[in-house]
């Protein structure tokens, strides 16, 4: 890849041939071939088939587990931002006790571990509380590889601070992205700045080889636990 403001560890092998130049203002990207677009349409509803029976099928596993170890609603859903900023309602499975409304989380505030659960810790670990995003694939609010999208509020708050954030709105949020393989979860606007870099770099180089590679790190880190960041 080029000269970026982070370090990329894709090998070359899966890297964009080309780095594409976009204004936040621009609304959509103009470097994706008709084939690219045919080949991510079909690797998004291919995967959000297996997803969705997937999910069907942990979900009757964690209808028996949550009463004792997840007690509370099975699923979370959370109003998100995606493509040209349109707000969608994103599902989850749930891996934290409810909040208060009272006192919910700011874009600065740190994550609230002591409310995950014991189950929970596990569904995060191994990111299967993310395997219902594959409904929202079949919808059509995101797709499987792209920027991960942040909740309403997190969203508004970063898009003002953050210079380079809104590159992101240019394409589909995704179930996983190059951000996640490559930074992890970010707290607070300094890291989000840094994953904020990584999505750009993604817009600006989006190619079906960096999709494969992205896809495969996330196997990865489903299958043992680790890998991410």
């Amino acid at each position: 890849m080029k000269d970026y403001a982070v370090d990329v560890s894709v090998p070359l092998l899966f890297q964009g041939r080309e780095q594409h130049f976009y204004k936040v203002e621009d609304g959509q990207v103009t470097h994706w071939t008709l084939r690219f677009r045919i080949y991510k349409f079909l690797f998004d509803k291919i995967l959000s088939v297996t997803g969705v029976i997937l999910t069907v099928f942990i979900a009757l596993i964690l209808l028996c587990l949550n009463p004792f170890l997840n007690p509370g609603p099975l699923f979370f859903r959370q109003v998100r931002l995606g493509k040209n900023k349109r707000p969608f309602k994103m599902l989850k499975f749930r891996t934290m006790l409810p909040a208060d409304p009272k006192t919910a989380r700011s874009a600065t505030d740190a994550l609230e571990v002591d409310r995950i659960t014991r189950l929970g810790r596990s569904l995060r670990k191994f990111r299967i509380d993310e395997i219902p995003n594959f409904f929202n694939v079949v919808l059509g609010d995101m797709s499987v590889i792209g920027p991960r999208p942040d909740s309403l509020h997190h969203a508004e708050h970063f898009s003002r601070v953050i210079d380079h954030y809104d590159y992101r709105f240019l394409v589909k949020p995704g179930i996983t992205g190059l951000a996640q393989i490559e930074s992890g979860y970010a707290e607070g606007v300094e890291a989000t700045a840094i994953k904020a870099h990584y999505d750009q770099i993604y817009v600006q180089t989006s190619s079906g080889r960096l999709d494969v590679y992205i896809a495969y790190r996330t196997f990865l880190v489903m299958l043992t636990g680790f890998g991410a960041r």
